[in-house]
């Protein structure tokens, strides 16, 4: 997948490499998969994601997998190696979905809208996101370090950084939008969330907030 950069300018979003920020299966690292293979992947992943999201992880075997697409169990390891394998492959596929929402989807999540805008619908549509299966974002983010420099996370802090550049934010927007991914945190909402009884609808409030105090501008 190609990261598009959002410039300072304010050009237009350029691609400059891959996001994935998880290791790619051996079938979808070359770029010249077949389209049937392509097909069949994304029937692979389509197939994990609703088994995914009716049954949760400990169900998500390759054995189901193969069941819940119609292919052989063997098909669905070629495919992606082992589970972890399987797992990381669907962590990209959304991933990927995700990105294209915030950087060519429609406004205000997209661009269309004013860049103050934008950053208060950013937030709840990454919670929104990855509420959806925090389960598997909490079993792949085990070393916390990788994951602040895992090209997602990089692809989400340029883009922070460019909307509070754009709206005239004060002070080091840099660092700024470092605060705001914080906050973001699925470890954070998975605890305020479950740990501590709070309905997401309040941490979104609190995001509002928050986008509030860091924006002013000059």
């Amino acid at each position: 997948m190609d990261t598009a950069v959002p410039p300072p300018s304010g050009e237009p979003l350029t691609v400059v490499g891959p996001t994935t920020g998880v290791p790619a299966d051996a079938a979808a690292a070359s770029c010249g998969l077949r389209a049937d293979a392509a097909r069949n992947r994304a029937r692979l992943l389509d197939a994990a994601t609703r088994l995914l999201g009716e049954h949760g992880l400990a169900h998500l075997t390759m054995e189901a997998v193969a069941q819940a697409a119609g292919v052989g169990k063997g098909t669905v390891f070629r495919r992606f190696g082992d589970r972890t394998g399987l797992l990381f492959a669907l962590l990209d596929h959304r991933e990927r979905q995700f990105q294209t929402s915030f950087l060519s989807g429609p406004p205000p999540v997209g661009p269309g809208a004013p860049a103050l805008e934008r950053l208060h619908a950013f937030g709840p549509a990454v919670l929104r996101h990855e509420a959806s299966h925090t389960e598997l974002w909490l079993a792949l983010q085990t070393d916390p370090l990788r994951a602040l420099s895992s090209p997602p996370h990089l692809l989400r802090h340029t883009h922070l950084t460019h909307l509070l550049r754009e709206h005239g934010a004060q002070g080091d927007v840099e660092l700024l939008a470092h605060t705001l991914l914080a906050f973001l945190s699925t470890s954070l909402t998975h605890h305020l969330t479950v740990r501590c009884g709070m309905g997401l609808d309040r941490v979104e409030d609190a995001w509002h907030h928050l986008v509030a105090r860091l924006t002013v501008c000059s």
